[in-house]
C-alpha cells in the first residue's frame, strides 16, 4: 500500500511539473491596471510573443510526440543480426569448424545488441524532442514576460 501511494504521489508530481512548464508566468498590475486592461494586455503580449518568436504556445505546450513501436530504430535489429552472424561464422569456423552454429549464435546476439541500440536511440530522440519543446516554451515565456514588463506589470 505504501509503495502504491508513493508511486501515485510521484506520478502526480510529474504531471504537475508538466502543466506548470506549459503555463505562462503570472503578471501582476504594478501601475493600477484594471482587470480588463490586464486581460487586453495579456492577449496583446501573447500575440506579440507568438509573432516575434514563431512559437505557438498552444502547440508547444502539448506533450512531445514519443517514438514507439518496432519501426523505431531503422532496422537496428536486422543489421545487428547480420553483423552477429558474420562474426559468429568467422569465430565458429576458427574455433570448432562449425561456422553455421557460430553464425546462429552470433545472429541471436546481434539481434539483442541491435534492439538495445534501437531503444537507446529512441530514448535519445524522445529526450531531444522534450528538450526542444521546453526550450520553445521558455523562449515564448521570455518574450511574453518582456512585453508585459514593458506594459507596467510585475512578473
Amino acid at each position: 500500500m505504501k509503495a502504491w501511494s508513493m508511486l501515485l504521489g510521484t506520478a502526480l508530481v510529474a504531471l504537475g511539473s508538466l502543466s506548470a512548464n506549459a503555463q505562462q508566468p503570472p503578471a501582476y498590475p504594478a501601475q493600477g491596471q484594471s482587470a480588463e486592461k490586464q486581460a487586453s494586455d495579456t492577449q496583446a503580449c501573447r500575440g506579440w510573443a507568438q509573432s516575434n518568436t514563431g512559437i505557438d504556445p498552444n502547440v508547444a505546450s502539448q506533450p512531445a510526440p514519443q517514438q514507439t513501436g518496432t519501426t523505431v530504430g531503422g532496422g537496428q535489429r536486422a543489421r545487428g543480426a547480420v553483423r552477429g552472424a558474420a562474426a559468429g561464422a568467422v569465430v565458429g569456423g576458427v574455433a570448432n569448424d562449425d561456422a553455421g552454429h557460430g553464425a546462429a549464435v552470433g545472429a541471436a546476439a546481434g539481434v539483442v545488441a541491435g534492439g538495445s541500440r534501437a531503444r537507446q536511440e529512441r530514448r535519445a530522440a524522445n529526450a531531444n524532442a522534450e528538450a526542444q519543446q521546453s526550450s520553445a516554451m521558455n523562449t515564448f515565456n521570455q518574450a511574453y514576460a518582456s512585453c508585459m514588463r514593458g506594459k507596467g506589470y510585475t512578473l
